[in-house]
């Protein structure tokens, strides 16, 4: 067995070993909308849910250099977003929209998906997706290198936050948002259930692996 202290590597190094050891991840497609009405779209796979009651879910944003990416300063100037579960018809143009392009370009325009007006959020969704979450923002939290979060819970402190938008001490923004609507297509729902099978969703793996569904196999929980 290998033995390695995260603190006696470099950063880079413990991403890897991260991103190859949490697998499959799920991916949210994220679409949000700029301070100039840009619609942003982005993917990120560290997501995860957070609750049922509410409807939570988590998707950390990492940062270059200090500075926020478009998704979480959207997120967090408008408190709006739009998730998306990335399926295998999605995989290739979601993929496109990793490029990295200035605030005031839509990584849409690299694609050849639509957008769908959203019901109860402002920000549009993505019409070819299976799965669509409205969603808005439940809580803010900057996560900064050695030291313990700082947690935006208010309209000024998130303020704050986007002021300093160079904090090189601020490494990833994680964004704790709830579900205010969801969107599926009839394909997949059957009787308030998904079915993974027609869903075919596409999980991250490391460097620029992915992966599908697989084998599903069943085992019955003790109680």
């Amino acid at each position: 067995m290998i033995s390695i202290d995260p603190n006696g590597q470099q950063e880079q190094d413990n991403y890897k070993l991260l991103i190859g050891s949490i697998i499959p991840r799920p991916i949210a497609f994220v679409t949000t909308i700029g301070e100039d009405g840009t619609v942003n779209a982005a993917p990120f796979s560290f997501f995860s849910v957070v609750s049922s009651s509410p409807p939570l879910l988590s998707v950390s944003v990492g940062r270059k250099g200090g500075v926020m990416k478009d998704t979480a300063r959207n997120t967090v100037n408008r408190g709006e977003l739009v998730i998306h579960i990335v399926d295998e018809d999605l995989a290739v143009e979601m993929n496109k929209t990793a490029a990295p392009l200035p605030p005031e370009q839509s990584e849409l325009d690299l694609t050849a998906l639509t957008t769908v007006p959203s019901k109860k959020v402002s920000v549009p969704g993505i019409r070819e997706a299976k799965i669509r979450m409205e969603c808005v923002l439940e809580q803010h939290i900057p996560i900064r290198r050695g030291s313990a979060a700082g947690l935006g819970t208010d309209k000024a402190e998130a303020e704050a936050e986007l002021e300093d938008l160079t904090s090189e001490e601020t490494v990833c923004d994680l964004l704790l948002v709830r579900v205010v609507q969801f969107h599926f297509d009839e394909e997949i729902y059957r009787d308030g259930y998904i079915e993974a099978a027609a869903l075919k969703p596409v999980s991250r793996l490391a460097g620029d692996d992915y992966a599908g569904l697989g084998d599903i196999f069943t085992l019955i929980r003790q109680r």
